[in-house]
């Protein structure tokens, strides 16, 4: 497993790759900001939300990412500001990235309309020392590899539109404009870019009953010279209370055709300011040999709006 490991990381640094560089989350619907900075202030309440997602489970140096999200409207709805606090490590890179967003929303047919933009400090650090790095001969001898821990800042800037109503919402973003050199390397070749992401994501919530609803949801994700990539979900909200979903998520070998994985979500208002989500995804992909699946929690509490005031569950759009 570590020589596997070794190896994928000594690929990345021998010649540049094209793929998705950013995390990807399957409980995407309780964390739009991340990727829509068009969707601040969407909620009728202050929420502030934590992400913990582990990949791949088993498989050594695998992906980890933990987030701190808040948002809140201002201006009777009128402006909504955010901020993202975001750590990812994968193998002997760890990325922190601090994200602030500003919208501005207004009345638009049947919803609203909402502009965001969004600029972000990330902090990217590479420990070349880590035991887990072994070569065929010494790492030092390598000129093109630097010693011990190497780390760099990197600012960027990104924009959004989202449109909401109460039964359906629609956006499309781009995080991350700027296409950052992310070497660490001495030469002047340049090895590895960041990459724009677009993404579009869209849902409705089609009433079934009293307090239930079926929800079909899609986030599609785009980076240039790279494979399209969507996520598929399909979620039963019951009493607006308790959500059990599913979602496909594309990708995964271009030969089997399966798709990345298939996950499964459930979801809880644990209490009435607090809810709960967990999931799991069933990896499709050549890699389910190695790993047992990845798993995801969230949890996402919600302000009231005033004191004295009834809590108004927020709208999932």
């Amino acid at each position: 497993m570590r020589s596997i490991f070794t190896l994928a990381i000594m690929l990345c640094l021998s010649f540049p790759l094209l793929g998705q560089q950013q995390a990807q989350y399957t409980q995407f619907m309780y964390y739009k900001l991340g990727y829509n900075p068009g969707y601040a202030g969407s909620n009728e309440s202050p929420c502030l939300t934590g992400i913990h997602r582990s990949q791949w489970l088993g498989l050594e140096g695998a992906p980890q990412t933990q987030i701190l999200s808040y948002s809140m409207p201002l201006m009777n709805q009128r402006v909504g500001v955010g901020a993202n606090l975001q750590r990812e490590s994968v193998g002997i890179t760890e990325n922190i990235t601090f994200s602030g967003i500003y919208a501005y929303r207004f009345r638009l047919g049947r919803g609203y309309l909402s502009m965001g933009l969004q600029g972000s400090i990330r902090s990217l650090r590479m420990d070349f020392g880590d035991d887990r790095l072994i070569a065929t001969q010494p790492i030092t001898a390598d000129p093109g590899i630097p010693a011990g821990m190497q780390q760099k800042f990197l600012f960027n800037a990104g924009a959004g539109v989202y449109y909401s109503g109460e039964q359906f919402y629609v956006g499309f973003s781009v995080p991350r404009i700027i296409d950052n050199n992310i070497d660490f390397g001495n030469t002047s070749i340049e090895v590895s870019r960041e990459f724009r992401h677009y993404y579009f994501m869209g849902g409705v919530s089609i009433p079934l009953g009293d307090n239930t609803s079926l929800q079909p949801q899609i986030l599609v994700k785009y980076v240039n010279n790279a494979p399209l990539d969507g996520d598929f979900n399909l979620t039963l909200n019951i009493l607006n209370k308790y959500m059990i979903g599913t979602t496909y998520r594309l990708g995964g070998s271009s030969v089997t055709g399966f798709g990345e994985s298939i996950d499964i979500l459930l979801a809880a208002q644990i209490a009435k300011n607090l809810l709960l989500g967990v999931s799991y995804d069933i990896t499709l992909s050549d890699l389910k040999d190695y790993n047992t699946g990845s798993i995801e929690i969230v949890l996402r509490y919600c302000f009231n709006q005033a004191e004295g005031n009834e809590f108004i569950n927020p709208r999932f759009f």
